[in-house]
């Protein structure tokens, strides 16, 4: 039973496939504050930049209604044409923004998690509504983290903004003697400063709040030894991964193959269908052996190979075929080829003392 208890804990980090499964369902380590922080900075410097252009526009428009509009004949066109007119002109003042909060929306996310799309977290579930689960989220760390981060932005946008108050007292005390034009600039300008300076400090404890969220989830995807087992078991029964297995072994062979014909002593080949690299080396083994073997488009290979590295090519139909049949990379030569393997290499060995 002790075992048993032991067996279910989760101790273990989760496993690359554990993380690709939940990461399909939605379920990644991601602050939510980040996202907000990021799409405050962008759109306070986007009023920042184009702050004059939009109170311009704004402007316009208002004049216009008052000294052209009002003056047009209610009909049914007109109605039309006001209204379509004055979306497309609201369109145009807000597009500055809406593509701010558009791209940092984007950034935020692609920052923190990569690209993902997924639908499963809209599916309904159940789970969710679930008043004892709902009970647990309430009192638990987590929630008590929340109320201590929320006590912290309180605290943090409260002193900014009354520190950006105080440094500008002295201009608000002085507005009864501005016009209306130059008033409504100086809170432009002050809300901005304002805005952008708590950004930042949300910003600062957004990371802390990442660096949370990441321990949070890294916690809760935690796997019990007998989790890893099965999800083991599960990936070596699966025909589709024992497939893409053997297939990653094979082609990892056939490079390793590729590599070691540039050292061969001579290609023997069929010479269309069948190509075996031999070599001899008395350190390694006590006869010739096969380096690397193939048919069809991979024996040209071998050949192409060869050729640019001057290993000397033989063609011998039966032994090719034979030695290709019988022999496998790394096998050294059986009696029943030794002889003409033996020959084909005192051949060689002549043609290079030659050159």
């Amino acid at each position: 039973m002790e075992l048993q208890f032991f067996a279910s804990e989760k101790t273990e980090k989760a496993t690359p496939k554990k993380k690709q499964d939940e990461r399909q369902k939605g379920k990644v380590a991601k602050s939510q504050d980040i996202n907000t922080a990021i799409l405050l900075l962008f759109t306070f410097i986007t009023l920042f930049v184009f702050g004059n252009a939009m109170r311009n526009s704004m402007t316009t428009l208002y004049e216009r209604s008052f000294t052209e509009l009002i003056h047009w004949e209610v009909t049914q066109n007109s109605v039309h044409q006001l209204f379509s007119g004055a979306t497309i002109e609201i369109a145009k003042i807000l597009s500055p923004i809406m593509l701010a909060a558009i791209t940092a929306g984007f950034a935020s996310n692609l920052t923190q998690i990569g690209f993902l799309f997924t639908a499963k977290p809209l599916k309904m579930d159940l789970k969710k509504i679930d008043p004892i689960q709902g009970a647990k989220r309430i009192f638990s760390i987590r929630a008590l983290v929340e109320l201590i981060k929320s006590f912290l932005k309180i605290v943090f946008i409260g002193v900014i903004t009354f520190m950006v108050i105080w440094i500008y007292k002295d201009e608000m005390m002085m507005l009864a003697f501005k016009t209306a034009e130059d008033a409504l600039a100086f809170f432009g300008r002050v809300t901005i400063v304002m805005g952008i300076s708590a950004t930042i400090a949300l910003l600062f404890l957004s990371v802390f709040d990442y660096v949370y969220q990441r321990y949070d989830f890294e916690k809760n995807m935690k796997m019990s030894k007998q989790d890893v087992k099965d999800e083991h078991k599960n990936m070596e029964g699966n025909p589709l991964i024992k497939s893409k297995i053997k297939e990653k072994q094979r082609q990892i062979a056939q490079r390793r193959m590729m590599s070691d014909v540039p050292s061969a002593d001579v290609i023997i080949t069929n010479p269309t269908h069948f190509a075996i690299a031999i070599k001899y080396d008395e350190e390694r083994a006590s006869a010739p052996y096969i380096v690397a073997k193939a048919v069809d488009q991979m024996a040209l290979r071998i050949k192409e190979i060869a050729k640019a590295n001057d290993v000397i090519i033989v063609e011998d139909r039966q032994l090719a075929r034979s030695m290709y049949n019988v022999l496998d990379i790394d096998d050294m030569i059986s009696e029943e080829f030794y002889q003409a393997v033996a020959e084909i290499l005192a051949y060689v060995y002549r043609l290079e003392k030659k050159v």
